[in-house]
């Protein structure tokens, strides 16, 4: 997405003509009398009601539904940005008293106070490095990554932040940093691929593919089935933590996930769409084991051009915040003691090294363990055709013992997804299988690398849509470009991102285990550790904690003989949605 859209911008509408694209799902057996109109508009659950100008019924189509069309729908991004904003965020905050969490009293237990009002809820947020990072380029050169995570500490949880407008004066009782669900999620993928751990439902097929951004997961399942065995089953920082934060508070304080209100900070517009899935809500976790339309374990997603705006909706000049850690109390104890000491680590967290990449460091982390495991053993390096394609080899004396690869942007991912489509037989007797003409006899190019790291935007996460630009207002005029910034300055506007990305906070956490259990500050066993004891604590296995599944998303054109009138409405007899 290139810019935020509002919910103003949402006119468009269905055409019957177009080919739907939807998920694998079962349709009312009994749809609604067809409407004798040939346009149906889109009304989101919750929306604006705009069909007062329009003779047409709207089609209640869930934002699931949305984000599975290929098509149909012209501005499903913009649907996107619009239920999850800054607005929102304010409108959420303002609806009702929040939730209040009182303790420990001397049993160590914790009351909620203000759940007979049953609109109030209980706010957490969780922020992302890169976020930060591109906040403290935003402020200028003298701020550092964690200055701008204590301004936005200020902003969403101070006295002086968001609490001091609005109608109840409403804050965030936790903002935590996803780094700390990055680590749990370095260490279930590199266990995951290189066999160290069965925690999981399955092991993905080889190569393993990262499966972190949600704008090449959305093009998988829709363009790509044939790549979904392959994706990693280990949740995203972003869901991982959501689905810790709902079931620790919901389990300790005896509330439903629906009375907690999680907000999460990041880089990308995508995410919002990876917050939607309905593969990451209760239902999942709390064991009714298949995807459904439950509480989303992510509530709403703004990105660091939203922070800004989030502000100024409520009269603040962000770059004016303190950035002093006195401005902002202390966090209040989190109710489950040993999961406050993983969420708010005393030496705080660190982002992986500048050989890591900008995306988290998944594949970095790989490589390192996996040279552990052979001692002797060397990683190295080789440039593809360009820079956002980079292979990798761990070898011993000479002898590659394990190969990955990382792919950016969606030119390298469209070459990569080409190399693992398998070979269509030939229908001729005798004759040679399509798509094989390529590739060394016997050999499959799905069988080159053991892991690849995939993400959809050139040069990674710091470069995610949601981020601000150079060329956006607010930088042109504190910057005093005389004209519209160019490639040039675009290119140094990034790499002053990275810079504050990778000159973060280096202080490793102090964590136990031997040295051969720690790889690049992360120590596995206390990792595992953690998860076990979560795992414990809310009585739900770690397989429908920390793991998720992906779908294919197929169109139903041709295959049957409803009319394409009659599959719009069939569509829109699906209330409710994933919402």
């Amino acid at each position: 997405m290139s810019a935020i859209l509002s919910v103003d911008d949402l006119n468009d509408f269905i055409s019957p003509g177009v080919a739907c694209i939807k998920p694998i799902e079962t349709l009312p057996a009994t749809p609604p009398p067809p409407s004798s109109t040939h346009e149906t508009e889109v009304i989101l659950d919750g929306g604006p009601q705009a069909a007062a100008a329009v003779a047409a019924d709207p089609a209640q189509i869930s934002l699931t539904d949305c984000l599975a069309c290929s098509g149909c729908v012209t501005s499903a991004e913009a649907v996107l940005v619009s239920l999850q904003s800054h607005a929102e965020v304010l409108s959420t905050l303002d609806a009702a008293p929040a939730l209040r969490v009182v303790g420990p009293d001397a049993a160590g237990g914790f009351a909620v106070e203000g759940l007979e009002n049953e609109h109030a809820k209980l706010f957490v947020a969780s922020v992302s490095p890169q976020t930060r990072a591109n906040l403290a380029a935003a402020c200028g050169g003298r701020v550092s990554e964690r200055d701008a995570g204590r301004m936005l500490q200020n902003l969403l949880r101070g006295p002086t932040g968001v609490a001091r407008g609005g109608k109840w004066h409403n804050r965030f009782s936790w903002v935590v940093d996803t780094n700390v669900a990055r680590q749990a999620s370095l260490v279930l993928g590199a266990d995951e691929v290189l066999g160290t751990s069965r925690t999981g439902p399955h092991t993905p097929s080889q190569p393993i593919l990262a499966s972190a951004c949600p704008g090449w997961v959305c093009y998988a399942e829709k363009t790509h089935p044939h790549v979904l065995p392959h994706l990693s089953r280990v949740k995203s920082p972003q869901a991982l933590m959501g689905t810790m934060l709902k079931t620790a508070l919901s389990r300790k304080l005896g509330i439903p996930p629906s009375r907690i209100w999680h907000l999460a900070v990041m880089p990308c517009f995508d995410k919002k769409l990876e917050a939607s899935r309905e593969e990451l809500t209760d239902e999942v976790w709390a064991g009714a084991g298949m995807p459904g339309r439950g509480v989303r374990d992510v509530d709403c997603v703004i990105t660091s051009k939203e922070i800004l705006m989030l502000a100024e909706s409520r009269e603040i000049n962000f770059f004016d915040i303190p950035r002093d850690q006195l401005s902002t109390p202390p966090p209040e104890p989190f109710p489950e003691s040993r999961l406050h000491d993983f969420l708010f680590p005393r030496h705080g967290t660190r982002n992986p090294p500048r050989a890591a990449g900008s995306s988290g460091g998944l594949l970095y982390h790989i490589l390192q363990s996996r040279a552990a495991q052979t001692p002797g053993s060397e990683i190295q390096t080789n440039r593809g055709r360009n820079a956002d394609v980079v292979e990798y080899s761990v070898t011993l004396n000479g002898e590659p013992v394990f190969k990955a690869a990382r792919y950016y942007g969606f030119r390298n991912i469209q070459n990569l997804v080409r190399r693992l489509k398998p070979a269509r037989p030939s229908r001729m007797p005798g004759g040679r299988p399509f798509g094989s003409a390529r590739r060394p006899a016997g050999k499959s190019a799905s069988l080159e690398y053991g892991y690849v790291e995939v993400m959809a935007c050139p040069g990674g996460c710091t470069n995610g849509g949601g981020q601000i630009k150079v060329d956006d207002p607010v930088i042109v005029e504190r910057r005093n470009f005389a004209g519209k910034p160019g490639p040039q300055e675009q290119k140094d506007w990034l790499a002053e991102v990275d810079e504050a990305y990778f000159s973060g906070d280096e202080v490793e956490r102090e964590v136990g285990g031997s040295c051969g259990d720690v790889v690049g500050g992360i120590s596995r066993s206390y990792i595992n550790d953690t998860l076990a004891h979560w795992s414990d604590v809310t009585g739900i296995g770690l397989d429908r904690l920390a793991f998720t599944s992906y779908r294919e998303v197929i169109s139903d054109v041709g295959k049957d003989k409803a009319t394409d009138a009659e599959k719009v409405v069939q569509l829109a007899g699906k209330m409710g949605g994933g919402w």
